[in-house]
């Protein structure tokens, strides 16, 4: 399964109602990302530009696609930000990778 983090931000709206009932908010991310075939790793608050993040790890992009429209759709959030993660295991491929497509690329003007 691929790896992503996503960072969210609630709604005013939202941060009023768990304050006066808070709930289980990793239970219902959870329930929400194994709906879409996916687990959640983690799950963390924090302060600054966003209000938290997750790491999930669901089957391929169009399944972070549909559990980040389905988090927006609710409501509750007003910014969603999906980022592909990269495993420390995985880099050396993908630096590979990019050497092979760096070498068939010519700027322009070359």
């Amino acid at each position: 399964m691929a790896a992503y983090v996503l960072f969210f931000s609630y709604t005013p709206q939202a941060w009023e109602r768990m304050m006066i009932k808070p709930g289980d908010r990793a239970a219902a991310a959870r329930a929400m990302i194994e709906s879409a075939g996916g687990t959640l790793e983690s799950l963390y608050f924090m302060l600054g530009d966003r209000d938290g993040f997750a790491v999930v790890h669901v089957p391929g992009n169009e399944d972070v696609a549909a559990l980040s429209i389905a988090i927006l759709s609710s409501g509750a959030f007003s910014h969603v930000e999906t980022r592909a993660l990269v495993a420390p295991q995985d880099l050396a491929g993908v630096l590979e990778r990019a050497a092979a497509a760096r070498g068939a690329y010519a700027p322009p003007g070359e």
